[in-house]
């Protein structure tokens, strides 16, 4: 369901030739350190292997989409556990802060130190996102300082800013991890004075219940995120029913 944009008040929009990037948040493949609600319900070996399937999906779609991919990774001291596995998708920064918000303001400071001009960045979590949706959010970026895809739990699943319409305050004040956090970023969008495009709802797979839906959806998977299909398919996963419990 697409959604309207929310007009606030206006800044600068960039030249439409900027460069553009996606940070891709992720965490080291460490078995118990990766999904691990999933894990209650499927264990945490079929966790670990969902998560590595979920960022190979993401890093396939990414290079559909035709856009630089930065990784951005934790914890610091992993890079050479991530550089290993993910070979070949440089760079690699670590993700810096003390808590999600802080890390991501990081990030966005330091791709626009670097002369990126439109900057998105998204999580590992949200299997079967068509390319189609990057370039949609590349676009609006074209007509706002923001943009913002919305999870159903009341997150967010991507952001992202213009170089001249960051403002790290969007991230100040959140209470991470709850059904609160979409609301309250909106809300530090409108006191800071940011104009967001709002993307298109889409389901984070976190748990159970998430996990049945994403296996009602294996005709999208087979197009946007093949691996994901695969272990879905696979013996490796345990029976479906344990998904409904």
């Amino acid at each position: 369901m697409s959604h309207p944009s929310i007009h606030l008040a206006a800044n600068t929009l960039p030249d439409a030739n900027a460069g553009q990037g996606v940070l891709l948040f992720l965490k080291a493949p460490i078995k118990g350190g990766v999904k691990t609600r999933l894990a209650r319900t499927i264990g945490p070996d079929a966790a670990l292997e969902m998560y590595r399937s979920f960022v190979l999906d993401a890093l396939s779609m990414l290079k559909r989409a035709g856009r630089p991919v930065i990784i951005c990774y934790t914890p610091g001291k992993a890079k050479k556990a991530v550089a290993e596995w993910l070979s070949g998708h440089d760079p690699f920064w670590p993700q810096t802060g003390t808590d999600l918000g802080e890390r991501m303001a990081a990030a966005f400071a330091r791709a626009f130190s670097e002369n990126y001009g439109r900057v998105l960045l998204m999580g590992t979590d949200i299997p079967g996102l068509p390319a189609s949706l990057i370039q949609e959010a590349f676009d609006a970026l074209a007509r706002h300082p923001a943009v913002i895809g919305p999870a159903l739990d009341g997150g967010y699943y991507m952001i992202g800013f213009t170089k001249s319409g960051f403002s790290p305050g969007c991230f100040q004040g959140i209470d991470w991890s709850t059904p609160m956090v979409f609301a309250q970023t909106m809300e530090r969008m409108r006191l800071n004075g940011v104009s967001c495009h709002i993307l298109p709802e889409w389901r984070d797979i976190d748990d159970g219940e998430d996990l049945k839906d994403l296996m009602s959806r294996k005709e999208d998977l087979r197009l946007h995120a093949p691996l994901t299909l695969e272990f879905l398919e696979s013996p490796r996963l345990p029976s479906a029913s344990a998904a409904s419990n």
